[in-house]
């Protein structure tokens, strides 16, 4: 094998499969946040900050369904004309009681004229928005654990009142 080559270990000790594969998705859950009017902090020089309470919402997952519970916020860092930087934190309550801590760090980009109507707050078509996100999940329920162990990732709309989202498990 020469150097920088790594296709000799494409596959593990046994010979399955190829390790080094582009990793598959799996659909893991679907949310709509609800969010309140933006809290305008100004420039910090790095960027414009506001921060977007986040009022409630549903989260609809493979095995659980939950309320989005009041109280999280997304921190939102305009960086440029084209470009916002958002961390979004928030609670989920399953239909068993348990509470999952959401922290989601997203990355939203438009042409300049889009991201205007966006930050005003203006509905605008969702395909000329890249907006795409890695949520993490703390959870203490045994049977939740294990999300803590995984990698996902997201993409989003944001909507005049709301910002629906999609979660994928990477496998």
């Amino acid at each position: 094998m020469e150097a920088g080559d790594v296709s000799g270990a494409a596959t593990d000790a046994q010979g399955h499969g190829d390790a080094l594969a582009a990793p598959q998705l799996l659909r893991f859950a679907d949310l709509s946040v609800r969010v309140g009017a933006p809290v305008e902090v100004g420039e910090v020089g790095h960027g414009t900050r506001r921060v977007i309470p986040i009022l409630g919402g549903t989260c609809t997952a493979r095995e659980w369904t939950a309320p989005v519970l009041p109280g999280g916020a997304d921190f939102q860092l305009i960086v440029n004309e084209r470009v916002a930087r958002l961390e979004a934190r928030y609670v989920l309550e399953t239909d068993a009681g348990d509470r999952i801590c959401v922290h989601n760090d997203a990355l939203r980009t438009a042409a300049p004229e889009v991201m205007v109507r966006l930050i005003r707050g203006e509905p605008v078509a969702p395909n000329d928005v890249y907006f795409r996100c890695a949520p993490r999940f703390e959870a203490s329920a045994p049977s939740l654990t294990w999300m803590m162990e995984r990698v996902f990732l997201g993409t989003g709309v944001r909507r005049p009142n709301d910002v629906v989202m999609r979660f994928f498990e990477v496998m």
